[in-house]
């Protein structure tokens, strides 16, 4: 029997290429996202099931899993890919705004999770795949919110994996770093609303966004490819492995911040996250 696996967030960038990478290579694939109308960029499969699940509403969430074990009988994978970032000065920040994307990127993977755990349990088996950030092992200038909301992120599956691991449940964690051609950035200014100028910021800002820019250029440009490629790896390789970091534009600052001490990881990023506003 092939394997089943349903990712969250399928409408486009990681989400939409994931399932058409699982779906290609032998496996039944859910393929979830808030508006179903948004489903264009799939292949012909019939192994691939497109059906509503909006990580804010429990029901559609309960709606989606039932829906799936109902078309292939088991499902072995859970994707939590759904999210987005709001980036943006903290103070300029209103409490929806960052309501909201802990909603998304927090307690929608937590919601997704809970729910599908009860299967996972029954079958003795299961992996809970989360997709994070290299935000969420670093704190990035304009990013403090969508940072937090990884590190949360993060926190939860480092500590989830031991519950899960003794009933025969994996937990695996995946970092991309910048990904240009997912269209997750261009998400960014129609998601981050709630959002104010405050005007002694606007040098930080000018000058920040220029570092971005610059950090752009050196974004891996097959990103999209290296990042589903270690989900799959994920999913398939059987170990106990944790945290995957495909993409090798973000490898320095995490090296840094894991094999460094404190103090000489912040002289790094200092060097870069600093200079630009000097």
């Amino acid at each position: 029997m092939n394997k089943t696996v349903l990712i969250t967030g399928t409408s486009s960038g990681f989400g939409a290429s994931a399932a058409n990478y699982f779906a290609e290579k032998g496996w039944n694939v859910i393929a979830t996202m808030r508006d179903t109308s948004k489903a264009t960029g799939f292949k012909n499969s019939t192994n691939l099931f497109i059906t509503k699940l909006d990580v804010e509403d429990t029901a559609s969430i309960q709606s989606a899993i039932d829906a799936g074990i109902e078309r292939f009988g088991k499902i072995d994978v859970l994707v939590n890919n759904a999210g987005y970032g709001l980036f943006g000065i903290f103070e300029s920040a209103s409490r929806e705004a960052i309501q909201n994307q802990f909603a998304v990127n927090v307690f929608g993977a937590m919601d997704v999770t809970r729910a599908i755990l009860p299967h996972f349990r029954e079958n003795k088996s299961g992996v809970v795949i989360n997709v994070s950030s290299g935000a969420g092992a670093i704190g990035f200038p304009m990013a403090s919110i969508y940072s937090s909301s990884k590190f949360a992120l993060e926190g939860w599956s480092e500590g989830l994996r031991y519950e899960l691991a003794s009933l025969g449940i994996k937990v695996k964690v995946i970092e991309p770093g910048g990904a240009p051609k997912t269209g997750f950035l261009n998400r960014v200014g129609g998601e981050s609303t709630g959002l104010q100028l405050i005007s002694d910021y606007v040098p930080f800002l000018e000058q920040t966004g220029k570092m971005f820019q610059s950090m752009a250029l050196t974004s891996d440009e097959d990103a999209v490819e290296k990042v589903v490629s270690a989900i799959y790896e994920s999913a398939t390789d059987d170990n106990a492995r944790l945290r995957y970091s495909p993409t090798q534009d973000i490898q320095p600052i995490l090296n840094a911040r894991r094999s460094s001490s404190e103090e000489a990881y912040q002289q790094f990023t200092d060097s870069i996250f600093t200079q630009a506003n000097n």
